[in-house]
């Protein structure tokens, strides 16, 4: 069975070949960090890459990172799967190019490892349904323009701000229909527009994704501080539970607002959630 679980606000990539910025992606205040060896390394360097991530594993510097391996019906896949049976205490594996159930069940069933599924292409999407069934399967993320580039999309276009919330949408109905955590959403690449990235930030979790994907160290902070409640929004959230656990009622007035028991609920995890 897929299974929900307590997901990371933050993902920070660090390409395995730079296995030595994995201490600095963790001291930027990344929920989680993910080797990759998939796009960002080199055909050529990644048996390089493979074995510097087991040097790290093995090494009294570690910490558990997520690795985003190679897609399943690529060369690379099996070796990289070979060396993640070795790292039994990895925090999980990210297949990317998702598609087929049986890729994420096998991924999981030769680690043992939780898995998060990369939707990238149509017939990801369209597999959803199935893919969501699959045991070990914790959450879905996808590859924005890997996704505009299979359908035809024109990336940095209002359509194609449409089709990305439409996606998030597929993403968000699947894992709530089958008990996965909320989707992951995908990477801001300007990693210099912070103004930018804050209302990226913003339109994601008021959609109700549960993190996001981050590629530069600098992004990190950006999103924790777009996503941290105001002084306002906190001090409301506890008149409200405080008014609620005062007198039990299901409807009252605070400030003027109405508030009734999709407020309390909302209230109350925005508090337990600071």
């Amino acid at each position: 069975m897929s299974q929900a679980v307590n997901l990371p606000k933050t993902w920070l990539f660090v390409p395995a070949s730079k296995i030595e910025r994995v201490p600095k992606a963790f001291a930027s205040g990344a929920g989680a960090v993910i080797v990759d060896l998939e796009d960002a390394v080199a055909l050529a360097e990644k048996p390089q890459a493979r074995q510097a991530l087991l040097d790290y594993y093995a090494s009294d510097a570690y910490q558990p990172v997520w690795v985003r391996i190679n897609q399943a019906d690529s060369d690379e896949f099996t070796k990289d799967m070979q060396i993640c049976q070795q790292m039994p205490n990895l925090a999980g594996i990210i297949l990317p190019k998702a598609e087929h159930k049986h890729d994420l069940e096998q991924v999981h069933s030769s680690t043992k490892l939780p898995v998060i599924a990369l939707v990238e292409s149509a017939l990801g999407l369209h597999q959803l349904d199935d893919m969501a069934q699959a045991t070990g399967l914790v959450a879905f993320s996808y590859g924005f323009l890997d996704l505009c580039n299979d359908v035809g999309v024109q990336v940095n276009t209002p359509s194609a701000e449409i089709f990305a919330n439409q996606v998030r949408y597929q993403l968000l109905i699947a894992s709530k229909v089958y008990g996965l955590s909320a989707p992951v959403d995908t990477i801001y690449p300007d990693f210099n527009d912070a103004d930018g990235l804050v209302s990226r930030v913003q339109l994601w979790s008021q959609m109700g994704l549960s993190g996001m994907l981050c590629i530069h160290p600098k992004q990190v902070a950006v999103v924790q501080t777009a996503l941290a409640p105001t002084q306002a929004e906190l001090d409301f959230a506890q008149k409200v539970v405080d008014e609620y656990e005062r007198t039990g009622k299901a409807a009252f007035q605070i400030e003027g607002q109405m508030v009734d028991i999709p407020v309390i609920k909302r209230c109350q995890q925005l508090l337990a959630n600071v």
